[in-house]
């Protein structure tokens, strides 16, 4: 039976997690894979011993000796970050290993770079964990959906985002509350701020927009808007009008172009999305063959992740053994093929909106930032004054029709510059009924 050598750099949850499916499935992948899969080596300078049942994996400080041990066939990287992860990959592709990451950070920011080194060194490199946790998003997008022109990317795709906004609408609890919450249990990082300002979810934006369009795109592309202005009145207001408030990643093609941005929006409680919560991740396609898919799942955590790099470790081995390396392109598209596209530009976004905007309580100042809408062609479809504020402040809500993005932005600016203006508006963007 062949033999396919695996050595991972970084035994944190993701590299734990990886070996635990490793060695529990161990029996099952030989009996589908027909490959004796080993995990043979493992590098990191923070662990001084690994569990009992690896003690025939070798524990190393130093990752070159992975790159220059000829019997290793596959290198697992999951230490993250964008400096000594890159160059460790790049290191042991051009010691002629395939790659296996998790790191969506790097892929989106450093990908090209990435990708041609594994191409011009005859490599793989398989990173279905970077996007979606267990859920097999990039397999889909290479294999599932290769006779789909993509016409449309909605996505969850951060569960610590995921769990504070549900926990907001089942709870009424206020959003620094549920986010030190979600920090005890180990949902958010000491540091949140990827995970909650939305850049967590742009960076896997980006890899599928690079797949799903056969496009060049950076992180700097995406618009990008994260949830911590998010109060509980927006979240009862929202369920007052059928939605469900979800930080998304939305993407649209329409040929020249294709939308990128990643903000709060309110969704339809109809809506296929509308209904993932806690920690779990949803991500809707659209293809124009098979219409609408939804592949939804734990978007984190030790063993689904784990479980998505061992799937990419067992494809590589697969290619291996057969002999047939790239057989199916790394970002769906032939490289020849993978070429800039135009993004819309925010300013041209027509959708319909929601307005949180604190005012005083005097006469005269609903009928002031009407006529400011109004100037800027913006209609209102809804208008409710709910409720007294501390010394006189009072929160307006108003729901739009489709508007334009540049002008709701530019009236904003002047309702938000008025001396009667107590707060900056709170604006949410709402997914239209026929975007379902």
């Amino acid at each position: 039976m062949k033999e396919v050598n695996v050595a991972i750099i970084g035994f944190g949850t993701v590299g734990s997690g990886t070996a635990q499916v490793m060695y529990e499935q161990a029996e099952r992948i030989r009996k589908r894979s027909g490959i004796n899969i080993n995990l043979r080596k493992v590098a990191d300078i923070a662990v001084d011993s690994l569990p009992a049942h690896l003690s025939n994996v070798e524990l190393t400080r130093d990752a070159g000796e992975l790159f220059n041990d000829q019997e290793i066939d596959i290198i697992v990287e999951l230490i993250g970050g964008t400096t000594l992860a890159k160059t460790f990959i790049l290191q042991a592709m051009e010691h002629g290993k395939h790659v296996v990451t998790a790191n969506k950070a790097l892929l989106s920011e450093h990908g090209r770079e990435i990708f041609a080194a594994a191409a011009a060194n005859e490599v793989e490199i398989g990173f279905e964990a970077s996007v979606g946790g267990g859920i097999p998003l990039i397999k889909s997008l290479k294999e599932g959906l290769v006779a789909n022109k993509i016409m449309s990317i909605m996505g969850i795709m951060n569960g610590t985002a995921n769990y504070i906004l549900t926990r907001m609408t089942d709870h009424g609890v206020n959003f620094t509350e549920v986010l030190k919450d979600a920090q005890e249990k180990g949902f958010a990082e000491a540091d949140p701020t990827y995970d909650i300002e939305g850049i967590d979810t742009a960076h896997k934006l980006v890899i599928l927009m690079t797949m799903a369009y056969g496009m060049n795109i950076g992180l700097d592309d995406v618009a990008i808007e994260g949830i911590s202005r998010i109060q509980p009145v927006d979240i009862d207001f929202a369920g007052d009008f059928g939605y469900r408030i979800k930080l998304l990643a939305i993407s649209r093609n329409y040929g020249d172009h294709v939308e990128a941005r990643v903000h709060p929006t309110m969704v339809p409680e109809s809506h296929m999305l509308a209904g993932i919560n806690g920690a779990y991740n949803g991500v809707h396609f659209t293809g124009d063959m098979v219409e609408d898919v939804l592949l939804y799942g734990l978007g984190a955590g030790k063993m689904p992740t784990g479980s998505a790099v061992v799937a990419d470790i067992v494809d590589i081995a697969r290619n291996i053994n057969y002999g047939c390396l790239n057989r199916v392109p790394c970002l769906s598209y032939l490289p020849e093929h993978i070429s800039p596209r135009q993004i819309t530009p925010m300013a041209e976004l027509r959708c319909p909106y929601y307005f949180r905007i604190s005012t005083l309580d005097k006469p005269g100042v609903l009928s002031t930032i009407s006529g400011i809408l109004g100037r800027h062609g913006i209609s209102l479809e809804s208008v409710i004054q709910k409720g007294r504020e501390q010394q006189g402040t009072v929160p307006i809500i108003m729901r739009t029709y489709e508007a334009r993005e540049d002008a709701v932005q530019d009236a904003l600016a002047e309702i938000n510059a008025l001396p009667t203006t107590t707060a900056e508006t709170v604006m949410i963007r709402i997914l239209a009924d026929n975007e379902e």
